[in-house]
């Protein structure tokens, strides 16, 4: 009764239902077998990666002290936060470490003492930021800079639970006077030991917490420097120089390329940075995401908070300065029995 004046029979239509039903399962199950075969291969590559990658060893070398001491006035005071690469795991040597070569731009350029704590943790996540900024605060710091993101990537840490952390330790210590820069997340798919396809997502996930940091510290009142490949096209030309001893960490030559890319925006930071009249290509206010989305993908990238028009938002959101930053007068790796302020960051500007 209920087909009456139906001019498709009942059974032809319950058959093709059975069909479509059919087809859309063996679909699902192919689907899902071939996911299951990439996983497979991904948690094989991972297991590979795991046991090419050495563990940590020895803990790197400390950066703590006072730079330029003998300039008179009262130092500035910088804290290093995050994880490996903040705490310059890779390197033997305190005046290699990125705060020693931060502190001794710092000083140059500033003609002022620079005291530096490090509290970055070998192995940390971004969710360990907040006993470090909380050690940090008690230093009373004017500047603080934070590497972290590695290690969120390689333990599937989602990437609002990871902003989340990041955000709070920059709000965190912007509410006390502290200025902030960030080296986002760096692009392990650079890293040689991880092998394709792993590479690839390695990459993708990368670039992703990159992009959302870069939103989240912006608008927390922070600066964002993009580490990514940074090192990467110099790693793949000379790995044996670029990396560090365990094929994971930079060297000292990497780090030397890290802090030259991000002392710039350190100086910008605390109001002492370049004034150029001009911008160069590629550079210019943009609303904050697609200044994130760009910076994600070209490493030495400052992404900070910007006004137009006396506004601090438009259509898209937060508007943002974005400047090219990256490889500004890296000079060469300091022999052993030179002076312990190291002439690598010499010509920054």
């Amino acid at each position: 009764m209920g087909v009456a004046g139906s001019v498709v029979p009942p059974g032809p239509r319950w058959h093709r239902a059975r069909q479509v039903a059919r087809l859309a399962a063996i679909g699902t199950a192919a689907t899902a077998a071939a996911v299951a075969a990439t996983g497979g291969v991904l948690l094989g590559q991972a297991r590979q990666a795991r046991r090419t990658i050495p563990m940590a060893q020895a803990p790197p070398p400390r950066c703590d002290g006072v730079y330029g001491a003998k300039i008179p006035g009262p130092p500035l005071t910088m804290v290093i936060l995050g994880d490996s690469s903040a705490a310059s795991y890779g390197v033997a040597r305190r005046r290699e470490t990125l705060g020693s070569l931060l502190a001794t731009g710092l000083s140059r350029r500033l003609h002022r003492a620079v005291r530096v704590h490090r509290f970055a943790v070998v192995g940390a996540l971004s969710a360990g930021l907040r006993p470090q900024v909380e050690a940090a605060l008690e230093c009373a710091p004017d500047v603080a800079v934070i590497l972290v993101g590695g290690n969120d990537i390689t333990n599937r840490t989602p990437y609002s639970v990871a902003v989340r952390h990041l955000v709070d330790a920059v709000r965190t210590l912007r509410a006390a006077g502290c200025e902030v820069v960030v080296g986002t997340c760096p692009d392990l798919g650079a890293i040689r030991p991880i092998q394709p396809p792993l590479r690839w997502l390695a990459r993708r996930w990368s670039r992703q917490l990159a992009t959302a940091q870069t939103v989240a510290v912006v608008e927390a009142g922070g600066w964002t420097v993009s580490l990514g490949d940074l090192l990467g096209p110099r790693f793949a030309a000379e790995p044996t120089r670029m990396f560090a001893w365990d094929r994971f960490h930079p060297s000292a030559e990497g780090y030397a390329t890290a802090a030259a890319a991000l002392l710039p925006t350190v100086l910008s930071a605390l109001g002492s940075g370049e004034r150029r009249p001009t911008l160069a290509p590629g550079e210019g206010v943009r609303s904050l995401p697609q200044a994130a989305h760009e910076a994600a993908r070209n490493a030495g990238t400052e992404v900070s908070g910007t006004q137009v028009r006396g506004r601090d938002h438009g259509p898209a959101g937060r508007w943002a300065q974005l400047r090219r930053r990256a490889f500004f007068g890296v000079g060469p790796v300091p022999q052993p029995g030179t002076a312990a302020d190291s002439p690598q960051l010499e010509g920054l500007a």
